[in-house]
């Protein structure tokens, strides 16, 4: 408790008010002179901002069994949730929509979505034969990377989103891999460390993609679903890629139309 404290970079002061309870009592928890009902350890999760997933584990160090379930999108307990989901991401064709885990692999895609990676890349390569994952696809020398015009201004916000979500779950090793092997790429390592700094006109940093006669700019949007109690709809999120411009609108408006 007291490592989570610190990642959120919370007194115990803070957290005693955050979670409805004396800053003594924290104190004891944290030093081991008390120990925490499994409400408790819930309690205080919740006001530090745990992931279900890490929750477990707390739950776990305490004594306790975990709570929090973990069933697959393909299983019967998720079933509706994902017959929700493809209408969704049906909903926006147009506009490419995947449900994406939280290792940044598509777990579900609408139809605009394949007809968009299958424009900039070939079906027969392995980084969609053996499964989409978003990061790979945008970084990857064989990739979307190739057709991304800006791609040194893409990579270092992506990179950087990611490493906030490890900082977010930091004990998360499928993201830790993640990242080490994305920066393990040619040229990714070497991506300035330090942002770089909006001019006056710049509203957002958009995918400029380029290809067989083609231009679009894109950018992404992220939903996630609210007061989910399993830990997989926790960690599930919906992408959508919408036009930057009016032509980048007609392009995805005629590439559905394919």
């Amino acid at each position: 408790m007291r490592r989570w404290r610190a990642l959120r970079r919370v007194s115990q002061l803070d957290l005693a008010l955050d979670a409805g309870v004396s800053q003594r009592h924290v104190s004891f928890l944290e030093s081991g002179r008390a120990s925490p009902s499994r409400h408790m350890v819930v309690q205080l999760a919740q006001a530090l901002d745990v992931p279900l997933r890490d929750r477990n584990a707390l739950l776990r160090a305490a004594g306790y069994a975990p709570i929090y379930a973990e069933h697959g999108l393909d299983s019967e307990k998720l079933s509706q949730v994902r017959h929700v989901l493809e209408m969704i991401i049906a909903a926006h064709g147009p506009i490419p929509a995947y449900v994406v885990d939280r290792s940044w692999t598509v777990v579900l895609s609408n139809r605009s979505a394949r007809l968009l990676t299958a424009w900039f890349i070939r079906p027969e390569s392995p980084l969609v034969a053996g499964g989409l994952n978003i990061a790979r696809l945008l970084l990857h020398p064989d990739g979307l990377r190739r057709s991304i015009a800006n791609w040194e201004a893409v990579a270092p916000v992506l990179l950087d989103r990611l490493d906030r979500e490890i900082s977010a779950r930091p004990d998360d090793d499928l993201l830790r891999d993640l990242a080490a092997e994305l920066r393990t790429y040619p040229g990714v390592g070497d991506l300035p460390r330090r942002p770089r700094l909006p001019s006056a006109g710049d509203l957002l940093v958009p995918i400029h993609l380029r290809g067989r006669g083609v231009e679009a700019r894109l950018f992404t949007t992220i939903a996630t679903i609210g007061t989910a109690q399993d830990i997989t709809l926790e960690e599930l999120r919906i992408e959508t890629l919408l036009p930057a411009d009016a032509d980048s609108e007609a392009w995805l408006r005629q590439l559905a139309t394919r």
